[in-house]
């Protein structure tokens, strides 16, 4: 009887045992699909470079947001080493003037426009009242005479002048002198555009003549600032003549001309900043053709900033066409808003003349200070009228300036 049912029971055992080795087997593949799972969950997100960079940075993506990824390593050196400007590629759209920096005395090659792209934004710029808030109802004003010949009339006394500030008479001014010695802060901005390119060696040596003569070592300082499509400070504030004349001869003509751009960054970034306690003079002497095709910024908003920085704008063209042509008017409106002077020489050697006749003008003129009436801290314009109450001089100042937001 054993024996006859032996047979049957070892293929029952038989059985038993493949379907064990089923069950096994189920459960292994089982426990692979689960352990694949997430790599296959893993898959379907981006394969992005900055997918996988972010990946790297943070675990657990589900939690964190997708960002760009994070600047390289240099990028620090890179905007501490070279100077940056918003938007250097020129690529179109609005920008903020007040997110455009100036560079400064650059000694390395500019970085790549998308560096600087990226490292713009990380610079957090000055507002741009912060200087004019430190005198509270009070308004400084520096102005010139002349006679109608145009020589400089030196002997002007207080009460030969009266002023008028938003159109309500001054009753009282607070100070009065004669400025022949007052010390200077001085910025020469020269046009390095593609369209002076056949008169920039002259327009170097000239400008390199003048800073000579009109700084003086104990007392003024200057810069230089080239700009084509965007500006660049060759040279800081020093009363170092030879570094000035090494900040021109580093300026070399091309591309288009952002004057705008240039002249209100000059009087907010450089100008704006001086505040060393003591009465200055500041000025800008600009040697451009006047044509613009690159700014950011208006023409009217470069002269509200110059007037808000008090900055005297002294204009020189480069044209010698003989024609009067549109930056030439460009020229002579910065000039008359700012309280300076435009000169059109008619031919190249005579810019030579016009520094000359600026450098004279700076050491013969006037300032004085009043409290304006019914004043207001606003940041409203107000403007001036200055006239010599005998009319034998002419008097020639800034069209008016921006009162302060707060006191």
């Amino acid at each position: 009887m054993q024996l006859h049912e032996f047979p049957r029971f070892a293929r029952f055992r038989s059985t038993l045992r493949e379907l064990s080795c089923g069950i096994a087997l189920l459960a292994a593949l089982a426990a692979v699909g689960a352990a694949q799972s997430p790599a296959q969950n893993q898959d379907e997100l981006p394969s992005a470079p900055s997918a996988v960079q972010q990946e790297a940075q943070h675990p657990a993506p589900k939690l964190v947001p997708r960002t760009p990824p994070q600047p390289p390593a240099n990028q620090t050196q890179t905007q501490s080493s070279a100077p940056t400007l918003a938007n250097p590629s020129g690529n179109p759209g609005p920008a903020d003037a007040e997110s455009l920096q100036v560079p400064k005395n650059p000694t390395v090659p500019n970085p790549a426009p998308a560096a600087q792209a990226k490292a713009a934004p990380a610079k957090d710029p000055e507002p741009e009242t912060e200087t004019i808030r430190v005198p509270v109802n009070e308004v400084n004003l520096i102005f010139t005479a002349t006679d109608k010949h145009g020589r400089f009339v030196k002997d002007l006394r207080e009460q030969d002048v009266k002023v008028v500030d938003d159109h309500k008479p001054v009753d009282k001014i607070l100070s009065f002198r004669s400025e022949t010695d007052l010390p200077l802060r001085v910025g020469l901005l020269i046009d390095a555009s593609n369209s002076i390119r056949e008169r920039f060696k002259f327009e170097q040596e000239s400008a390199t003549e003048f800073l000579a003569q009109i700084v003086r070592p104990k007392t003024d300082q200057a810069f230089v600032l080239g700009f084509d499509t965007v500006p660049e400070v060759t040279q800081d504030f020093t009363n170092d003549t030879e570094k000035l004349a090494h900040g021109v001869r580093m300026l070399r003509p091309g591309g288009g001309t952002a004057l705008f751009d240039a002249l209100y960054y000059a009087c907010r970034d450089k100008l704006m900043k001086v505040s060393e306690g003591q009465a200055v003079r500041r000025a800008i002497i600009l040697v451009s053709d006047g044509e613009d095709n690159q700014s950011r910024v208006t023409r009217e908003e470069a002269i509200a900033m110059a007037q808000r920085a008090e900055v005297i704008v002294y204009s020189i063209s480069t044209n010698t066409s003989g024609l009067t042509l549109r930056g030439d008017k460009i020229l002579q409106r910065i000039a008359e808003e700012t309280g300076g002077r435009a000169f059109f020489p008619f031919k190249i050697e005579d810019v030579a003349d016009a520094f000359t006749e600026i450098q004279e003008e700076l050491r013969s003129q006037y300032a004085l200070a009043y409290k304006p009436p019914d004043f207001k801290a606003d940041g409203r314009y107000r403007a001036i009228e200055i006239a010599a109450d005998n009319k034998k001089a002419h008097i020639r100042a800034r069209k008016g300036y921006y009162s302060p937001t707060q006191q």
